[in-house]
């Protein structure tokens, strides 16, 4: 290969990381709402707008990160990324995601921490509002392609309603085992799902590999924690425990973080209620809170330093199980008994996001006739008027602010 070759072939492959980066910095700065807007909000990039996957693959992907530990939503982009990236495009496409409520809760922290009411003004329940248009959204187009015929559409119906009646995260992966199963014994005559493979650049071997580093380092880290006194050690042990053992991500890890924060005398109570404020009203993950911890720890290595550490040890557990999980599950959904399964199981992840709908997304956010006509006109841009989610997001949050100072 000639120089000028090489030279191109670098170009293009900065090229593309160049542009994971942006297209997944341009969701962290819009995608407000919580995990299951999240996903919405990635439904919409990557299969609707940019067709780099198809429904039936986003939501096989989707139920995947529902099986690990971690923050669904950013395994989920991290995946995306290495499909497109390589490892590389994993890290590109988790910074873009991650970077804007990194900074923003590093920075703004102690301005929330001493400005009263600034976390729960009008505009922030704006954008709850608007979240519920971009589920409903989700929920339009993924039921017309996962659910088309009355026995799937059944099964995401009676989904929803478990999970609604009793939340958590065992009725959440029974519905999704026993939707598997249904999936086998019920739906074996419909037709198996269109398999679109992900370019995966990892080899089953070294996904095994990568899994078994996983839990090297969560049997490890405590151990090492125990026998020296480094606080940068605790710290990192702490938060690479909290990312390793939350099903569900978002507000499950909340009580992992302040018993490894608050109970040790790392942070004031006051300061995490503060940072919680905080964190509801930027975009993207809400792991990042745990660099607001990192920063604003009253141990070195605080400030940015110790909030990059917090942030690096709580989103390494995801890292390692997308890329470890991945290679593998590629391999085995393959198998027709596993299409059957998915049949099952992509209709179980639609009626999953019917009840996240409605708890928390509906009745956190739809709390007058106001609330409720400002979601339907944001459903008509997003469905008809075919307006960009960050376009919707920022009419949500002024058009809330100005009917707050209108009552």
């Amino acid at each position: 290969m000639s120089t000028s070759d090489q030279s191109s072939n670098s170009k293009d492959a900065q090229s593309s990381l160049v542009h994971i980066f942006i297209i997944f910095l341009k969701l962290g700065l819009t995608s407000f709402g919580g995990p299951i807007a999240h996903l919405a909000y990635f439904r919409e990039e990557f299969v609707t707008k940019r067709r780099w996957l198809t429904e039936h693959a986003y939501a096989d992907l989707v139920a995947l990160c529902q099986f690990l530990p971690g923050p669904a939503s950013s395994q989920v982009g991290i995946a995306i990324g290495l499909s497109r990236g390589g490892i590389a495009g994993a890290f590109a496409s988790w910074l873009g995601f991650t970077l804007p409520s990194f900074i923003a809760l590093v920075m703004f922290a102690g301005l929330l921490t001493h400005v009263s009411g600034l976390s729960g003004g009008p505009w922030l329940h704006g954008l709850k509002v608007v979240a519920v248009a971009v589920v409903a959204q989700a929920i339009w187009g993924m039921s017309k392609t996962l659910c088309p015929d009355a026995r799937r559409a059944t099964l995401a119906v009676i989904s929803a309603m478990i999970v609604a009646c009793a939340p958590g995260l065992y009725s959440q992966l029974g519905v999704i085992i026993l939707s598997g199963i249904v999936g086998c014994l019920w739906l074996k005559h419909h037709h198996r799902l269109p398999h679109q493979p992900m370019q995966v650049p990892i080899s089953k071997a070294s996904g095994v590999i990568i899994l078994s580093v996983f839990l090297l380092l969560l049997l490890l880290i405590p151990v090492m924690n125990d026998g020296y006194d480094s606080h940068l050690l605790a710290m990192f042990d702490g938060y690479f425990r909290a990312g390793s053992l939350v099903f569900g991500g978002g507000h499950v890890v909340l009580p992992l973080l302040q018993a490894e924060t608050v109970s040790q005398g790392w942070v004031s109570n006051d300061l995490f209620l503060a940072g919680y404020g905080a964190a509801q009203a930027v975009p993207g993950p809400l792991f990042t809170f745990a660099g607001y911890l990192g920063a604003v720890s009253n141990a070195e290595p605080n400030g940015l330093l110790g909030g990059a550490v917090a942030l690096a040890a709580i989103f390494l557990p995801a890292f390692l199980l997308v890329l470890g999980a991945l290679p593998l599950w590629e391999s085995i959904r393959q198998y027709p008994a596993i299409q059957h399964a998915m049949l099952g199981i992509n209709a179980a992840v639609v009626g999953l996001l019917i009840a996240a709908f409605y708890n928390p997304v509906w009745t956190s956010a739809i709390l007058s006739s106001q609330d409720f006509g400002l979601a339907l006109l944001a459903f008509l841009m997003l469905i008809f008027w075919k307006l960009p989610p960050w376009l919707v997001v920022m009419i949500g949050a002024i058009a809330a602010t100005l009917l707050a100072s209108a009552l």
